[in-house]
């Protein structure tokens, strides 16, 4: 009899510690003055970048609709992450930006995402988790940032 778990529980682990990072991300995000970011927000930001996008390329990078990347752009705009400008080089374009604040969220996230992967390596032994990392690039894309996973778990 083999001792292997089922087949189904291999994404079910992936998806849980990922879950368990995001979660962990979040709450201390809020302890160090963001508590209104969202998991979602973070692949908006992500996507959004230091030299800011339009709706529409937002939406191609998420894999949503305009209109829904502009309410995104909207309820990040009331709690202060974004910004909507003209386009320096293109008048009847708007651009969206990070703000300050929204930029201090993303140093803070990767700081943080450090600090729990420290966490990790102390847990299951550094080498341990390098050997993790390198053996999930052996069977994953070679570019990590799909910010469209949002959408793709919503497309059925």
């Amino acid at each position: 009899m083999s001792s292997d778990a089922p087949g189904f529980e291999l994404p079910l682990r992936l998806l849980l510690a990922f879950r368990a990072l995001i979660d962990e991300l979040h709450a201390e995000l809020s302890r160090q003055g963001h508590p209104h970011i969202r998991p979602m927000h973070g692949f908006v930001m992500q996507a959004i970048g230091p030299a800011g996008t339009t709706a529409v390329e937002l939406g191609r990078a998420l894999g949503v609709s305009k209109q829904a990347a502009g309410k995104t752009v909207e309820s990040l705009e009331r709690v202060g992450y974004v910004e909507r400008a003209t386009d320096p080089h293109d008048s009847r374009r708007k651009i969206v930006r990070l703000t300050p604040y929204g930029m201090d969220a993303l140093q803070r996230s990767a700081r943080i995402f450090d600090e729990l992967r420290a966490r990790w390596a102390a847990e299951l032994g550094a080498e341990r988790l390098r050997a993790l990392e390198a053996d999930l690039r052996k069977v994953t894309p070679a570019n990590p940032w799909r910010l469209d996973t949002p959408a793709w778990f919503t497309s059925l």
